[in-house]
Parts: structure tokens; sequence; C-alpha cells
């Protein structure tokens, strides 16, 4: 299976290159060869590509600079996404796109299933789910990845953060009022390896839900990351409402990932991935 990979440096990216299985074949295209802000540009790379396969691990994920920058964030979360999804279309070619739980409002207390109506809370979500719209409107073969909470030994991410902060601090202030589920990178890229796979066998593909189990809150998170790290920070809840941020983050990003057994696959369990992330960061 050849595999055309959109990004190059970004958490599943990098993970999607390091966990080629056997078989698979894998060119990562990043900003130099194809920028997400000329949609054009990446849909000419599909036409002329040789690829049995595209993933789309690009995208704009300041959450933060989106809510000030939401026209530029639409260009890359939103046009070029629904580009790649109708360059594949007329070539053929199953597109994998990744997206997040920011799709839906975070009300409640239940995991959201694929279909539950989507209500973004702010620019980014606004534009995560332009491109969802784009790709289904396309008309090809796709998945849509939803995930959450994305942490690996790559680039910045919260397990990262709590380390060098339990690190350097006795006592850390964390939120303790959003709950979901923490996903190591690996996961994804194991997972998206399999519904490619699944794809060209001729599985339908669709929305699924991608996301660690068991959920719970940042600050429960944190204090795992703390125990497992061995370190003595210790860590207190705090809310939403005393951690304010430009952009609004959804209370309940809980995932229904229930439909991931079409693909012979479940849920990970986020604490064997943490584990590994930790084998990495601390040798």
């Amino acid at each position: 299976m050849k595999t055309l990979v959109f990004g190059q440096t970004g958490q599943v990216a990098r993970e999607l290159a390091r966990r080629l299985p056997l078989g698979v074949s894998a060119a990562f295209l990043g900003r130099d060869r194809a920028d997400l802000s000329d949609p054009a540009a990446c849909a000419a790379v599909i036409a002329a590509c040789d690829a049995d396969v595209v993933i789309n691990a690009a995208a704009w994920t300041a959450v933060d600079k989106a809510e000030v920058e939401e026209a530029a964030a639409l260009v890359v979360n939103g046009q070029a996404p629904g580009a790649m999804a109708r360059a594949c279309a007329v070539r053929g070619l199953p597109f994998l796109h990744i997206s997040t739980d920011y799709v839906f409002d975070g009300a409640g207390d239940q995991s959201f299933e694929v279909y539950h109506p989507v209500a973004p809370l702010g620019a980014y979500g606004r534009t995560k789910l332009a491109g969802e719209q784009a790709v289904q409107a396309a008309g090809g073969r796709f998945v849509i990845l939803r995930t959450s909470w994305v942490v690996s030994a790559h680039g910045a991410n919260f397990v990262k953060t709590m380390l060098r902060l339990g690190a350097e601090r006795g006592s850390l202030n964390v939120v303790a009022d959003q709950i979901g589920g923490p996903t190591p990178a690996a996961d994804i890229a194991d997972a998206l390896y399999g519904m490619a796979a699944g794809l060209l066998a001729g599985k339908p593909g669709g929305v699924q839900h991608f996301a660690g189990g068991p959920d719970c809150s940042w600050a429960d998170f944190a204090r795992e990351i703390m125990a497992r790290a061995g370190l003595t920070c210790v860590v207190q809840d705090i809310p939403s409402s005393a951690y304010p941020t430009p952009a609004k983050r959804p209370l309940n990003s809980r995932l229904d990932c229930s439909g991931l057994a079409e693909f012979g696959l479940k849920r990970p369990d986020w604490r064997s991935g943490l584990d590994k992330i930790l084998q990495e960061l601390v040798v």
C-alpha cells in the first residue's frame, strides 16, 4: 500500500512515519512541498501522485489563535481538506482526514455519538467542521477520524508540559471540569493505517470516533502523568472559569468509539500509551 501523507512534523505525522506496517510505504509532505494555505497546490500533488491512499495529518491546531485568524484557519482546516478530497474522488483514491471533538458543543455528560448534532463553540471547531463537510461533499471514499487530547513524545502537548512544570513546582492547578479521552498519537497512526487498508478492501468508511480510554479530567490525567513519571508535584483541581482562554473549551469531550469495531479496532488505553511516551522522554 503506497500512502501519501500531508504532514511531516506534527505528532500524528511523525508517528505515521515511525509506525509503517509491513508492506506499506509512505511519502510525507511538509509545508515546503504542500502548503495547506494553498488548497489548489495540495490537490495538484494528489493529481500527480502514484499513491493508493491519501492521509491528511496536517492542520491548523492553534485553537486560541484561530479566534483572531479564523479566515486563515478556515483555508487550512476547511478548504484544503475539501480540495484534497475532491482530487482523491477524481482518482478513486481513499482519503483519510483527522478531525476533532471541538465540532461538538461539549454539553452534557454522555459520550458524543458519530451522528450527534454538531455545534462548535469557537473558530477552531467551526473550521474543522467546514473541513468535515467539504470532505463528505466530495463524493469519494473517506474516513473522517475525530479524536481528542492528542499526546506524544513530540512537539508541544499536555504530557510534555506537565513533565516540565511538575519538575519545577511543588504544586500545580489543573482544570478538572473538562472531561475527555487522552489519545496517544501512536495509536491514531496505527488506526489510520488499519482504516486505510480497510477502505482499500472495500469497507464503506465514513465518520469515526477514536479516543483513548478511560475518560478522565485534565487534572486526573495530570496526576497520572506525575505518578507514572515519579514526580511529587501535587495537582490541585480548578474549574475552567479559573483558567480563562481566548477560545472556549468544551467541558465534555467524551467520544463514543463503538464504530471502530467495523474496522476490527478498539478504543486504546491511554495509560499504556502514556507509559511508552514517558519511556521515550525520560531516557
